[in-house]
């Protein structure tokens, strides 16, 4: 057999004397594919996640709303136990999600058309989609 490397091919392997040999997982990692689209996963996730819409109630249902944000108003120093549903708007894309918290509300605030409750939440009159409560239920 003779060919173009016949002077070479029975030569010993080089082995360096100023380098460390490579790991077999560091000389593997040389071969494994790469993330080309850097982020292409997420804006996948992002473009499947699912948003709601938001409602607009009715005329009747925002006289609804109105006489149980009045019944609010009037017995707001009595801090009553309510559950509120209201929008929130995504801050990625269009839509958003309907959010339901329960908690005591501390201030109705008719200037700024919001809803502070005692943890700290604003709602905005225009998100409430829903109110409940025992003082709610009563009249």
């Amino acid at each position: 057999m003779s060919g173009p490397y016949e002077d070479i091919i029975y030569l010993p392997h080089h082995v360096s004397t100023d380098r460390p040999r490579m790991s077999m997982t560091d000389r593997a990692a040389q071969f494994s594919p790469f993330a080309a689209l850097t982020g292409y996963d997420a804006v996948i996730q992002e473009t499947g996640r699912l948003t709601d819409r938001s409602v607009d109630l009715d005329v009747d249902g925002k006289g609804m709303l109105n006489e149980k944000l009045q019944l609010l108003l009037n017995h707001q120093a009595e801090q009553p136990e309510i559950t509120v549903t209201y929008f929130v708007p995504d801050g990625r894309k269009s839509g958003g999600a309907y959010v339901a918290i329960t908690g005591r509300v501390k201030k109705v605030d008719t200037y700024n058309q919001t809803m502070v409750m005692a943890d700290g939440t604003t709602v905005c009159f225009d998100s409430i989609y829903d109110l409940g409560g025992t003082l709610l239920q009563q009249e």
